[in-house]
This record gives structure tokens, C-alpha cells and sequence, in this order.
């Protein structure tokens, strides 16, 4: 369990996220088409999985567009960004901002993602949604790098976890 802050007040997630050298496990998300979604479908590519609450927020919003932006420049690289926002607010909100280099995905059916990757939200106003994190893996699904927000209201270290794919 991590305690971490929203809005400078202490909330909880169910776990930890997986450990940098450990293999990031499987999973099925939703797509913005109502596809499922596994690790197999990314098989042989670098990921960055950018996990947030909601796309509705501005600091959520920022995390999708950054990462936008860098996945231009990224060599055999998805950036998964992970929420448990209904596709069809993923879609309408990527489809607003003009945003293509990202797949959006949701955990809304089950919360089963947030469950297995340590950042489901267990207490506090954003109970039930996903804590903001990033994950990065290999093309092999090692894990080059994590980070759980300390604030969730702050963007996460986007340098750390870029470098990582490039040290790599």
C-alpha cells in the first residue's frame, strides 16, 4: 500500500507498483473502439503506461498531451495512457485535442488493472479510480522505471521516464 496525497491530504492505493528489474504483468483494458486490450497486443514494443484518475482533469489532461508530443520522437514505443474513464470520454477528448500518437485505455468494467498494478485508489474523493503513475518497460516487459506521484494533483517526472527508455 502506498500513502501518497491528494490535495495535501493522506490517501492510500491497494499496493505497489511493480519494481524496477521485475516483468509488468498482464492485463486486459478496454480500447476507445470497445476492444480488449492485453499486454500481448504490444508484444515487442518499449511501453510507457501514463495511469491517471480521469482525462477530465487538467492535470490528467497534461500527462496525455505531453506524452503525446514525445511518443512523435520515440523509436518502437506506446505510450498507454490508463484510466478508468469511459472510452467514449477518451476518444471525444483525444479527438478534441487532435492527440494520435497515444492509446487510450480503460479500466472501467473491473478495476482489475488498478488492482494488479498497485495504484487503485482505496480511500479519499478519487476512491475507485487509478493513482497517477508511470510505468516504463522494455520491448521484453522489464521495468525500467515507476513512479507514483507523491501529490497526485502534480504531473509526473516526464524526464525520468523518458530517460529511462534512453539509457536502456
Amino acid at each position: 500500500m502506498a500513502n501518497i496525497t491528494l490535495g495535501g491530504n493522506p490517501v492510500e492505493t491497494i499496493g505497489e507498483l511493480p519494481a524496477v528489474g521485475s516483468q509488468i504483468s498482464d492485463f486486459e483494458l478496454i480500447a476507445i473502439d470497445l476492444s480488449s486490450k492485453t499486454l500481448a497486443d504490444f508484444k515487442g514494443s518499449r511501453l510507457i503506461l501514463n495511469i491517471f484518475p480521469s482525462v477530465n482533469t487538467g492535470v490528467c489532461a497534461a500527462s496525455v498531451r505531453q506524452f503525446n508530443a514525445e511518443a512523435n520522437e520515440l523509436e518502437n514505443t506506446k505510450v498507454l495512457c490508463i484510466s478508468r474513464d469511459l472510452p467514449f470520454a477518451q476518444e471525444q477528448f483525444c479527438a478534441a485535442e487532435g492527440l494520435d500518437n497515444v492509446v487510450m485505455l480503460s479500466d472501467f468494467k473491473t478495476g482489475q488493472f488498478g488492482k494488479d498494478y498497485g495504484v487503485l485508489f482505496t480511500n479519499g474523493i478519487f476512491d475507485a479510480l487509478l493513482s497517477r503513475s508511470i510505468v516504463v518497460a522494455d520491448a521484453s516487459g522489464k521495468v525500467l522505471y515507476n513512479e507514483q506521484v507523491p501529490e497526485t494533483g502534480e504531473e509526473p517526472n516526464y524526464k525520468a521516464a523518458l530517460e529511462a527508455l534512453y539509457d536502456a
